[in-house]
C-alpha cells in the first residue's frame, strides 16, 4: 500500500517538474537584472484603469495567496495610462496602500476595478474613491489618517520612481507585468490562455528557485 502511495504521488509530481523544466530564457521569462532582491517576491506592475489588468485580478489574487511562506506579493500601480488625470491615479494606488496596509488589499482592489470596468462609473475626485473604500468596512478617520501619511506617499513615490527607472529601460512596456525577485520578467504572451493560473503559479516557483 505505502508503494502504490509513492508511485501515485510521482505520477501526479512528474508532470509539473516535467513542465518546469521546458521553461526557457527568452521564451517564458527574460532575465532585466544581474542579482535577485535580499528577500523572495513577486512583484506585480498593474493598473486599474488597464482592462487585461481587471481581467488578470483573479489570476494574481490566487497566486498571491498560493506563494511559499516568505514569499511577499508585491502590487505596484502605474500610471502610464492615460484615463484619469494623474491627481485620480495617485489617490487610487494611496487607496490601495492604506487597503492593503489594513489587511484588505484583495477587497478593496476588486471594487476599484469592478467600478471601473464592470460597472463603468468614473472616479471624478477623492472624495469618490474614499467613499468606495469606507463601504469596504474600513474606518474613515483610519483612512484620512493614513492617506497623508508619510509612510503611504513614500510607498506610492516608489511605485512611481521604478514605473521610470523600468520604462528607460524599456523593461516595463506594458502592463499586467510579473517580476520574480526583481531579476526575472515573465513573458505572459508565453502562457497558456487555457490554463493561465497553474501554469503561472508552476513558472513562479520555477523562478523563485533559481539563483
Amino acid at each position: 500500500m505505502k508503494k502504490w502511495l509513492v508511485a501515485a504521488a510521482a505520477a501526479v509530481l512528474l508532470p509539473l517538474s516535467a513542465v518546469a523544466s521546458n521553461f526557457q530564457v527568452g521564451k517564458h521569462y527574460e532575465v532585466i537584472a544581474e542579482q535577485k532582491t535580499a528577500k523572495p517576491e513577486v512583484k506585480e506592475y498593474f493598473s486599474f484603469f488597464c482592462a487585461g489588468c481587471y481581467a488578470f485580478e483573479p489570476i494574481a489574487q490566487r497566486l498571491a495567496q498560493s506563494l511559499p511562506d516568505g514569499v511577499e506579493f508585491k502590487k505596484f500601480h502605474v500610471d502610464f495610462i492615460r484615463a484619469a488625470s494623474p491627481e485620480i491615479q495617485n489617490a487610487l494606488a494611496r487607496a490601495y496602500v492604506v487597503a492593503k496596509n489594513l489587511g484588505k488589499g484583495d477587497q478593496v482592489s476588486t471594487a476599484i476595478f469592478n467600478q471601473i470596468h464592470r460597472s463603468r462609473v468614473p472616479f471624478r475626485s477623492e472624495d469618490d474613491i474614499r467613499n468606495l473604500v469606507l463601504i469596504n468596512d474600513i474606518d474613515g478617520e483610519t483612512y484620512d489618517k493614513a492617506m497623508r501619511s508619510f509612510g503611504v506617499r513614500g510607498a506610492v513615490n516608489q511605485m512611481m520612481k521604478e514605473q521610470q527607472e523600468l520604462s528607460e529601460r524599456r523593461v516595463l512596456t506594458g502592463v499586467p507585468m510579473l517580476v520574480v525577485n526583481g531579476k526575472y520578467k515573465i513573458l505572459n504572451e508565453s502562457l497558456s490562455q487555457r490554463n493561465m493560473q497553474q501554469e503561472m503559479q508552476q513558472l513562479v516557483e520555477y523562478l523563485l528557485s533559481k539563483d
